[in-house]
C-alpha cells in the first residue's frame, strides 16, 4: 500500500509537470491515431487500447482487476477472533474521451460502461480461542464463524474527467483519469455456523443498510505508448 501511494504520487507530480511544459495550446486532431496504456489507481491495475474517430473524440476499450487479500483488520471487543478479509473486483469497459475545448486538448470528458464480472468483498471472522461461560467451556467449532459477503456483480455506467493528452506527443506521457461508477444494486448474503448460526437472519438488515453503497470512486493513473 506504501508503494502505490508513492506511485500515484509521483505519477501526479509527473502529470502536472507535462501540463506546465505544454506551453502550445494549438489543437491536434486525434482522428485515426493509436495507443496502448497501462494502468494503476483504485481499480487496481489494468490496460487499454485507444482509437481516435473523430478529430476531438476517441474511443477505449480494456480490462481492469484488484485482487485484495488482508488479515486481523479489525478486532471485536471481548471476543478472540481473527478476521479474513478479501476483496476481488474485475471488469471490462469501453469508454470515450471528448476534447471539448480545443485550446485546451489536455482536459477531456469521459463516459461509458463496465462490466463487473467479479465485484465481491468477503469478511469472515473467526474465533481463535476458547469461550468459558460460567462453567460452561465452548470450543472453536462449537462457537462457529459468521462469514459476510456483498455482490455488486454487473453493469456499472461510468462518469468522469481526464487530464493531459489523450496520446503522446512523441512516444510516451502520462495521463490521469478522475471518475466514477455507479455499481449494480449489492447483494449480501450472511452464513453462520455453530451458535453463531443464528447472525444470518440478519441479511435483510444489512442489505437495506446498504443498498445505497454503489459509488465507487476512481482515481487511475495512465502510462500511454503511442502505436
Amino acid at each position: 500500500m506504501k508503494l502505490f501511494r508513492c506511485t500515484l504520487i509521483l505519477s501526479l507530480i509527473l502529470v502536472f509537470q507535462q501540463l506546465r511544459a505544454q506551453n502550445d495550446s494549438s489543437f491536434v486532431s486525434l482522428l485515426n491515431k493509436k495507443s496502448v496504456q497501462l494502468n494503476v489507481g483504485t481499480q487496481g491495475i489494468g490496460a487499454e487500447f485507444i482509437y481516435g474517430v473523430l478529430p476531438e473524440l476517441v474511443v477505449r476499450g480494456g480490462l481492469n482487476f484488484i485482487p485484495i487479500k488482508a488479515n486481523d483488520v479489525f478486532k471485536i471487543s471481548g471476543f478472540n477472533s481473527t478476521s479474513n478479509v478479501a476483496a476481488d473486483f474485475y471488469n471490462i469497459h469501453a469508454f470515450a474521451d471528448y476534447v471539448p475545448f480545443k485550446n485546451a486538448a489536455w482536459f477531456r470528458m469521459v463516459g461509458g460502461f463496465s462490466y463487473f464480472f467479479k465485484a465481491k468483498g468477503n469478511l469472515r471472522v473467526i474465533p481463535s480461542d476458547d469461550y468459558k461461560y460460567g462453567d460452561l467451556v465452548l470450543t472453536e467449532d462449537q462457537i462457529g464463524y459468521v462469514d459476510l459477503s456483498v455482490d455488486w456483480k454487473g453493469l456499472a455506467p461510468y462518469l468522469g474527467v481526464a487530464f493531459a493528452h489523450t496520446f503522446p506527443r512523441k512516444k510516451f506521457n502520462i495521463n490521469v483519469d478522475v471518475g466514477t461508477h455507479y455499481l449494480s444494486k449489492p447483494q449480501v448474503k450472511i452464513v453462520g455456523t455453530g451458535l453463531l448460526e443464528g447472525n444470518s437472519s440478519q441479511t435483510s438488515q444489512l442489505q437495506n443498510n446498504i443498498k445505497d453503497y454503489r459509488w465507487l470512486p476512481t482515481v487511475q493513473i495512465n502510462f500511454n505508448f503511442k502505436l
